[in-house]
């Protein structure tokens, strides 16, 4: 695994532009770089390296549904702190397996012999989707056509959507929040894959959903079955149309088993069920068994909030956010590759239960955060 810095493409802006990607820059308003996508460097793997990402994907999805099996049939839903009210609702969507679409493993790894390490499972809103899977195919043919990529990431989103429909019919609603430019281009990819193989997939903001005492509704009071949502459960949970998710007259997309995996509690349970496996990290409910140097996160942070490292009993580094008063789970300290002070994040993709690409996130900071820059990549045979 290779940094290597080249020259952007001379007219980047308009390239990617012309494919609708149209977040490549983004003032988040705190002075970090507004440079998003960065194609001034790329990462480079051997077809070898891509295998073994591939296959550690693949097994950590299989243990990841496992842990899901054991959390619901053990009721170990407080260890999630997930309301009481939900519980059964969870285990219901489990028990008649409804559809999930995708999800991203964050992972960290050199390329070395050293195993790939889980550091959390994206399962219910990913995003960097677009980007991993068009724009950075793009960049690779107009730059490095006779190299490969670990991306099929469209083909097995329109096969997914053919299994969709199969199951939940010809029509999903798609719902994202409004003002916020990565959720929409995000939306709109899904909604524009789901199109192509025949779907009625209408665009709504999450504000416009209502409920009629009978069945949720659109502005025009057309009836919704079935929903896509960017979206937390855990927020959609708080929203005033939360308590009538318990009727359970809407199919939503991610399921609602998919909070016990989107929730890092997932990550002392898969340390418990799997010790030592040499994917994971130690994790646990309270820091006592990790010494004096481990990683504390939010349960239910994202994009980097309240996370804190501390290193021989002091705090190395830590970030702000809207999580601190979350509850806790602490998991072993391993340090990210440091290219000259760029620290990347392998995000693998998982797609109808399949790991089918990656995306990666690079920071100037051991944190990804929401600002973090995403560059491509390319392997060799």
């Amino acid at each position: 695994m290779r940094r290597i810095p080249i020259a952007p493409r001379e007219n980047w802006i308009a390239r990617c532009e012309a494919i609708g990607f149209n977040f490549h820059t983004i003032d988040y308003g705190d002075g970090t770089d507004p440079m998003y996508w960065d194609e001034r460097a790329y990462y480079q793997f051997t077809a070898t390296q891509i295998d073994l990402l591939e296959s550690v994907s693949d097994e950590l999805n299989q243990m990841c549904l496992n842990a899901v099996a054991q959390v619901i049939e053990q009721r170990r839903f407080a260890e999630f702190h997930i309301p009481e009210a939900y519980h059964a609702m969870i285990t219901r969507s489990w028990q008649r397996e409804a559809v999930s679409l995708y999800g991203r493993f964050d992972l960290v790894w050199d390329g070395s012999e050293t195993p790939p390490k889980l550091l959390e499972f994206n399962a219910d809103t990913p995003t960097s989707l677009y980007e991993a899977s068009v724009v950075q195919w793009q960049w690779l043919n107009e730059m490095f056509p006779q190299a490969d990529q670990f991306n099929s990431i469209h083909e097995k989103l329109l096969s997914a959507w053919q299994k969709v429909q199969q199951s939940l019919g010809r029509k999903i609603y798609f719902a994202v929040v409004r003002d916020s430019i990565e959720d929409e281009g995000t939306v709109e990819y899904l909604r524009d894959t789901a199109m192509q193989t025949g779907i009625d997939a209408p665009l709504i903001h999450l504000d416009e959903i209502g409920w009629n005492g009978k069945y949720f509704t659109d502005l025009n009071e057309q009836r919704i079955d079935v929903l896509f949502k960017l979206y937390p459960w855990e927020w959609l949970l708080r929203e005033p149309i939360g308590t009538f998710l318990l009727r359970e007259k809407l199919s939503i997309i991610e399921p609602a088993w998919r909070m016990i995996l989107s929730n890092k509690a997932i990550l002392p349970i898969l340390w418990e069920m799997y010790p030592n496996h040499p994917n994971l990290l130690p994790a646990y409910f309270s820091p006592e068994k990790l010494g004096d140097t481990y990683v504390e996160k939010p349960i239910l942070s994202r994009e980097g909030g309240n996370v804190r490292v501390v290193i021989a009993g002091k705090t190395h580094l830590s970030t702000g956010g809207f999580y601190a008063d979350e509850p806790k789970v602490y998991q072993a300290y391993q340090p990210l590759p440091n290219f000259e002070k760029n620290y990347p994040i392998l995000g693998s993709w998982i797609i109808d239960g399949q790991a089918c690409g990656l995306g990666i996130r690079e920071d100037h900071s051991p944190i990804t955060a929401n600002s973090s820059r995403f560059l491509p990549h390319l392997f060799l045979e």
